[in-house]
This record gives structure tokens, C-alpha cells and sequence, in this order.
């Protein structure tokens, strides 16, 4: 009974509605409106890496795009030239793996050089302009990998996934996708409540500290950032498959920013509160890009000042927290009680 009153709090009571919507909503919306909510679900992984490595580790990166494009031109490149069945499957473990190859060099350089706090944001948004202004110059017929044209800001054609030589479309391209991001979610909330899990909480809160209890920092900064990249890369997989194509825009400043501005929003520290807030506000961000393009970015902007000035935790977060004490009559969470603690005594513990 105690395990089971655990498990009953806002969150997951949150994640299985949305889960439970999920699922039930193919049956009741068009086929438009079914591959449109796909589009999302593949997004919403970026959201779920940057709040793992910047919610649960402390390192704001705005790379995450970066290692998107990565694993989306990855992908498109492994099966444009290896042809077959099964092709795509194993693109998309090539284009997974070559992201969190790109994010572990780079982190290694980071943090064993001793890079942090805000040299680490920009150093990847460094990256990710140098990438996308790489990529979009290649244009040319000589840019090419073999069957692979990359076409600069014309985009490079991708397959989608395929089941033997019958690509997926549809519902069954949804559900896959639905699949994944589950599977991913439950993955990081799982290595978040162990051991390694909560030595990012305590890095995250003092660094230092954290080294001498016997914390391999450095090495564990350098695994969150690899893990944190496949995430990202698996999303631009999703994309890239989705729409059979990718081009540079992928890994431009705006796309490098609005992740960050959807996490923030919902709460950086909490995996459910991102992964929903992604998908609303990808919803949204779609109707003000139709409806009214040019206050699309304002009303964000706006959310995000007013989430960093007011609601620090994010809008969902808060929702759930509000919910649990008044609810279930439980305490703010631990972290978040300390918050005041720290700041009036810098040297407390982590």
C-alpha cells in the first residue's frame, strides 16, 4: 500500500491521461491530424533531452539541435546508400549513435577541459551555428556521400521507416512513434531515480561538493551529454523519417532556442512536465504560425519571462506540485524546500 501511495501523485497521474489520450486520439481525429500529432511526438524528444541534461544535470545546451542534425543527415545518408530491407532500422541506430558520438567528443572536450555553467551554452550554440552554416552551403552536386545529395537549404530526401519494403504511413507510423517516445520517457525517469540519477541532482547543486564525496563528476557530465545527444539525434531521425526530409533550418538559432523556451515553460526539472508542455505548445505554436506568425515568438517570449520571473519551477511543474499538497497532502519536494536554504547559505550541502 505504501509503494502504491507512492505511485499516486499529479505526475504520473498526468502521464497515464496522457498517455491514455494518446492512444484513443487516432480513432477520433483524421489522418491529417494523426501524422501532424507524429510530427510532435518526434519533437518532443528534443524537449525530453533538454530536460534531462539541463533539469537533472544543470547544463544549458543549445546543441541539442545540433546533434538533431546529426542524427536526421546520418540517417538519410546510411539508407539512401544501403539499400534493402531493414535498411532504415538499422539508420536509425547509425543516426542515434553518430549524434551521441558528436555530443560525447564534445563533452569530453568541455568538461575535462574544464568548460561549465555558461561557457557550456555557449560553446554549443557555437556548434550548432557552425554546423548549420556548414550545411547550408552545400548545395552543390560535388556535396554529396555517395547516393546521398545534401542539397544545402533545398533538403536532403530521407526514407521513411520501413516494414520489409512497405514504408509506414498513418496510424502505424504514429503508434511508432508514440512507442518510442513511452519507451525513451520511462528510460530517463528510470535513470533518474538511480543511484547515477541523483549524482546529477548533486553535481548539479555543487560541484565541488559533489567531486569529493567521491563523484566522478567530469566522466558523468560527459555520459548525460552522450545519452542526452542520442535522445536528440533519435528525434531528428523521427523527423527527418517523417517527412522524408532535412535541411539546415533544422539546426538553425531559432530552432536551437525554442526548445529551451518549451522546457522552461513547462519545468525543466521534471520529465512529465516536458514532455506535455512540448506537445501543447507545439500545438500552439502551429495555430499562431497560421493564425497570427508575427506574435508567434512574442506570446512565447512573454511565457518564458513570465515563467523565469514567477514560476521558476514551470507552469506544469507548479501545477503538479500545487496538486500533491492539496490533493495528496504531501510536502514540497526536497529540493525545492532547500532552494531558500542555499541561497541565504551558498556553502549548504548539495
Amino acid at each position: 500500500m505504501k509503494r502504491f501511495g507512492s505511485l499516486l501523485g499529479a505526475e504520473n497521474i498526468a502521464f497515464a491521461l496522457f498517455l491514455a489520450f494518446m492512444l484513443i486520439y487516432p480513432s477520433r481525429a483524421d489522418e491529417f491530424s494523426v501524422l501532424n500529432a507524429a510530427y510532435f511526438l518526434a519533437l518532443t524528444l528534443l524537449a525530453l533531452s533538454l530536460a534531462m541534461i539541463w533539469g537533472k544535470a544543470g547544463i544549458l545546451s543549445f546543441g541539442q539541435t545540433a546533434f538533431f542534425g546529426v542524427g536526421g543527415y546520418l540517417y538519410g545518408i546510411y539508407t539512401l546508400n544501403v539499400l534493402g530491407s531493414g535498411a532504415t532500422w538499422v539508420g536509425i541506430v547509425v543516426g542515434v549513435l553518430a549524434g551521441g558520438l558528436v555530443a560525447a567528443v564534445l563533452g569530453y572536450f568541455m568538461f575535462y577541459g574544464g568548460v561549465n555553467d555558461v561557457f557550456v551554452g555557449l560553446t554549443t550554440l557555437a556548434l550548432t551555428l557552425v554546423l548549420q552554416t556548414f550545411m547550408a552551403q552545400t548545395a552543390g552536386s560535388e556535396w554529396a556521400v555517395g547516393k546521398a545529395r545534401l542539397n544545402g537549404y533545398n533538403g536532403m530526401f530521407t526514407p521513411q521507416i520501413s516494414i520489409g519494403d512497405a514504408p509506414l504511413y498513418g496510424k502505424p507510423l504514429y503508434f511508432l512513434y508514440l512507442a518510442i517516445v513511452v519507451a525513451v520517457y520511462l528510460l530517463l525517469r528510470w535513470l533518474s531515480s538511480t543511484r547515477w540519477g541523483y549524482g546529477l541532482l548533486a553535481l548539479q547543486e555543487n560541484r565541488p561538493r559533489t567531486e569529493s564525496f567521491g563523484y566522478n563528476v567530469r566522466l558523468m557530465q560527459v555520459q548525460v551529454f552522450f545519452l542526452a545527444g542520442c535522445v536528440a539525434a533519435l528525434s531528428g531521425v523521427l523527423y527527418a523519417s517523417w517527412g522524408s526530409y532535412i535541411d539546415p533550418s533544422a539546426m538553425g538559432l531559432t530552432a536551437a532556442i525554442t526548445p529551451v523556451i518549451y522546457v522552461a515553460i513547462g519545468g525543466r526539472r521534471n520529465l512529465t512536465a516536458a514532455l506535455i508542455s512540448s506537445m501543447i505548445l507545439l500545438k500552439l505554436s502551429q495555430t499562431l504560425a497560421s493564425a497570427a506568425p508575427e506574435y508567434a515568438l512574442v506570446i512565447f517570449g512573454l511565457l518564458a519571462l513570465v515563467a523565469v520571473l514567477f514560476v521558476p519551477e514551470g507552469f506544469v511543474a507548479a501545477l503538479f506540485t500545487t496538486i500533491d499538497r492539496w490533493l495528496f497532502r504531501r510536502p514540497a519536494p526536497r529540493l525545492d524546500r532547500e532552494r531558500g536554504q542555499t541561497a541565504s547559505n551558498p556553502e549548504g550541502a548539495p
